[in-house]
């Protein structure tokens, strides 16, 4: 039982451009996978919340979408929403890519960083894979174009220099009763989590541009008698020739599609799952403002 007389709780926002290893750090923090990862740029659409217990202090962690240059409606959201998560919160963690360097979109945030009043910390990612000279070379670039509090180094990916920053952490958040219950680790709701997990097996599976054309819905939930869980979902494109290739010949690209994610649900949940996976064309899915509420998205934004 925390003793609320010296808990500490608080907000962190998780920004950076696209890709930069942002969802792989909150699910290694929080140690379960609540954020949906691939190699492909924007797989994050919505801001997440990630709930992480570190001694006497609770830190909740705002994954927020990469911030890039928006084209699309979805596009000025999703960035709406990362600046939004930067302004809700205590602090900032800026992750950047050590490998890329400083991009075009991690000059974008540079330079609005200087404009926040939120405290500032410096996180470089796969530091592992880039020289040390290179290294020092870049936070000598990036501590030329903006002010942070402190610096760190790290590997989301292997967990080096994770622990060390979450400790860090911990200790700047504020004095507070913890705002959610101790076993929670997310705020998504599992129909939600559900459908992030089957879109997630759509980036990692189909390639180009199609996965940005899709969106997943979970349609239908529903707990069996023997702990198992029936859930169907529908996967929405835009035009017909995209549903051919989601399908694939004879059916064999959706069934990969929901062997992979049925598999990644049941470890999550650990319970048994009966995906069941439909293919609509919704064209200008995009533009329905209704999606934009389930995934907590401005459509005017």
């Amino acid at each position: 039982m925390v003793d609320t007389e010296t808990s500490k709780s608080g907000f962190i926002a998780i920004v950076g451009a696209p890709n930069v290893g942002k969802s792989t750090l909150l699910n290694k923090f929080v140690g379960s996978k609540i954020s949906i990862v691939s190699p492909k740029v924007q797989t994050t659409r919505s801001r997440v919340l990630g709930i992480c217990i570190e001694g006497n202090t609770q830190i909740i962690f705002i994954d927020t979408p990469g911030i890039f240059a928006p084209r699309r409606r979805l596009d000025r959201a999703m960035v709406a929403a990362a600046w939004g998560g930067a302004g809700d919160a205590d602090e900032v963690l800026f992750l950047v890519d050590a490998c890329r360097g400083i991009c075009r979109d991690t000059s974008d945030i540079l330079d609005k960083l200087e404009e926040t009043d939120r405290t500032v910390y410096l996180a470089l990612n796969k530091v592992d894979l880039v020289r040390k000279e290179s290294l020092l070379l870049l936070i000598d670039e990036l501590t030329q174009r903006a002010t942070f509090a402190d610096i760190f180094m790290i590997s989301a990916e292997t967990g080096d220099g994770t622990e060390e920053l979450l400790s860090f952490l911990a200790e700047t958040m504020p004095d507070s009763p913890w705002l959610f219950p101790e076993d929670q680790i997310s705020d998504m709701p599992q129909r939600l989590l559900a459908a992030e997990i089957t879109r997630e097996k759509i980036f990692l599976m189909l390639r180009q541009e199609l996965p940005y054309a899709t969106t997943v819905e979970t349609e239908k939930w529903e707990e069996k008698k023997d702990g198992s869980v029936k859930i169907d979902q529908t996967i929405y494109v835009e035009r017909p020739t995209q549903k051919a290739i989601v399908l694939g010949k004879n059916g064999a690209q959706i069934k990969s599609i929901g062997e992979s994610a049925r598999r990644e649900l049941e470890k999550l949940l650990g319970v048994r799952i009966h995906l069941f996976l439909f293919v609509k064309v919704r064209e200008k899915w995009g533009d329905d403002p209704e999606r934009y509420r389930d995934w907590g998205l401005d459509y005017n934004a």
